[in-house]
């Protein structure tokens, strides 16, 4: 059996890949890709974790999970999304990392499957969008105790990467930029259930649809009915191209506001983005997807 873990990040796609993969559950369900609703697993997991408190699950745990999560006869692959898995927003920077206690959440997340080939899926945003955000997200703090002693500079997704991977070695991690997402949205649907169907799946445009014109989207569906693309990239290619002309300009900005951010902070930031994902390129055994 595979489980796979959506970790999020925060303030990516925000449940839309959960909602656009649901349309197809009962599809999936035909070929063995459990796609549970949220409410089956989410609390669960998290309650589970915090009283095993760091101790290794008992042997009957898996089953245990498996028979609250889903009432599938058979099931080979479990998809499991929740941007909260490693930590919830207010914690983002614990230990003055991104993700400071991934290093001990992600193995604990394995362990509750012990018998599972087990699977990390991750969408990194550029931190100068990133940390504002989240920041926004947060309650009742200030914006040092939400950094909690980092450094927006400092900030690398690399880093978070090589931890998951020295964590659990022998899982499969897959990650992708939040920016490329709505070029590359028909590919993650396919690569987190791990089915490639003959027909689009259900929800292949759901995110063109909140940032395309009504006009926009009718004339890319009647494009891909007369042009159907030959390869991924070649789907991202059009969907660039529409984008590029019929993009609603509103849904495309990102908020870049925290206290003491600068045009120059914000520049400096993309820049070190676009330097880590390079490093991340170069990363052995990691899936990354792009246009």
């Amino acid at each position: 059996m595979q489980v796979v873990y959506h970790l999020g990040a925060h303030c990516t796609d925000e449940d839309r890949l959960l909602k656009s993969l649901l349309k197809n559950r009962s599809t999936l369900q035909q070929h063995g890709v459990e796609v549970p609703g949220p409410s089956k697993y989410r609390k669960l997991i998290r309650q589970t974790l915090k009283s095993l408190d760091g101790e290794q699950p008992a042997a009957n745990v898996q089953t245990t999970l498996l028979k609250t999560i889903s009432d599938a006869a058979h099931v080979q692959r479990l998809i499991l999304s929740a941007e909260d898995f490693i930590t919830f927003s207010a914690w983002v920077f614990v230990n003055q990392n991104l993700y400071g206690n991934a290093m001990s959440r992600t193995p604990a997340l394995a362990s509750l499957f012990p018998s599972a080939q087990i699977e990390f899926h991750l969408a990194m945003r550029n931190p100068a969008t990133f940390i504002p955000a989240v920041f926004a997200r947060t309650k009742d703090i200030s914006f040092d105790q939400f950094m909690r002693g980092a450094s927006p500079h400092d900030m690398q997704w690399s880093n978070l990467i090589h931890t998951i991977r020295a964590s659990v070695p022998d899982a499969k991690l897959t990650v992708w930029c939040n920016e490329d997402t709505p070029m590359i949205w028909p590919r993650l649907m396919r690569e987190l259930s791990g089915y490639t169907p003959d027909a689009p799946f259900d929800g292949e445009a759901d995110l063109l649809a909140e940032i395309m014109t009504a006009d926009g989207l009718q004339r890319y569906n009647n494009y891909l009915q007369t042009h159907p693309p030959a390869s991924d990239s070649q789907h991202s290619r059009i969907i660039t191209a529409f984008l590029d002309k019929f993009a609603i300009e509103d849904a495309l900005e990102d908020e870049m506001d925290a206290p003491g951010w600068t045009q120059q902070l914000v520049d400096d930031l993309t820049l070190r983005y676009e330097e880590d994902l390079d490093q991340i390129g170069r990363i052995a055994g990691v899936n990354f997807i792009t246009p």
